[in-house]
């Protein structure tokens, strides 16, 4: 690996590309002055893979970046074998986020997709076990929880799925389980 150009500001990276300076990997700090993130800068290099190396490891923040054209985020606490790896995957075409935002990254693929309401697992099962013509009381046994639990997961179903009787509870049920973008029922 070997370092073509450090650059203070992003526009005078921007001016060297320009002129046709060619690089693999650009490694921004996302907060370069301290005070507003970068992002502006990420998408203005839409051409050039970009490895983002911060202090921050808010949500937000790594969300930004992404939605910018990032092609991988770096905390500055990480080892400089994951930097350097970081650099090799990025260069070969692939995404990266350390270790340390792999949670950051769940917490951003749930919110990501907004198409469809998340149910928790418990509620989940019981939506499963409603389609199947189970009663509350028969899901309480299997669940091995009280009835009133039940009857509080079923509340929360329908408030979620905007569904009011069993019958749009099934058809909920149904729907989500056949939508390619359940994971694993």
């Amino acid at each position: 690996m070997t370092v073509v150009a450090s650059v203070a500001e992003v526009a005078e990276l921007q001016r060297l590309l320009a002129g046709g300076l060619e690089v693999d990997v650009a490694v921004l700090d996302l907060y370069p002055g301290g005070g507003t993130p970068a992002i502006d800068a990420v998408a203005g290099l839409a051409a050039t893979r970009v490895l983002i190396m911060s202090t921050s490891a808010r949500p937000p923040d790594v969300l930004a970046a992404v939605r910018a054209g990032a092609n991988g985020y770096l905390t500055k606490r990480c080892d400089t074998s994951v930097l350097i790896a970081g650099l090799r995957i990025v260069a070969g075409g692939g995404f990266l986020l350390c270790d340390e935002l792999s949670d950051v990254a769940h917490a951003l693929i749930a919110a990501s997709d907004t198409s469809r309401p998340r149910l928790s697992p418990r509620e989940d099962q019981t939506l499963r076990m409603l389609a199947r013509g189970l009663t509350h009381s028969q899901i309480a046994t299997q669940l091995g929880v009280r009835k009133s639990t039940v009857d509080t997961y079923v509340e929360r179903i329908r408030a979620k799925l905007g569904v009011g009787n069993k019958a749009e509870l099934a058809r909920a049920a149904i729907e989500r389980e056949m939508s390619p973008r359940m994971a694993a029922w």
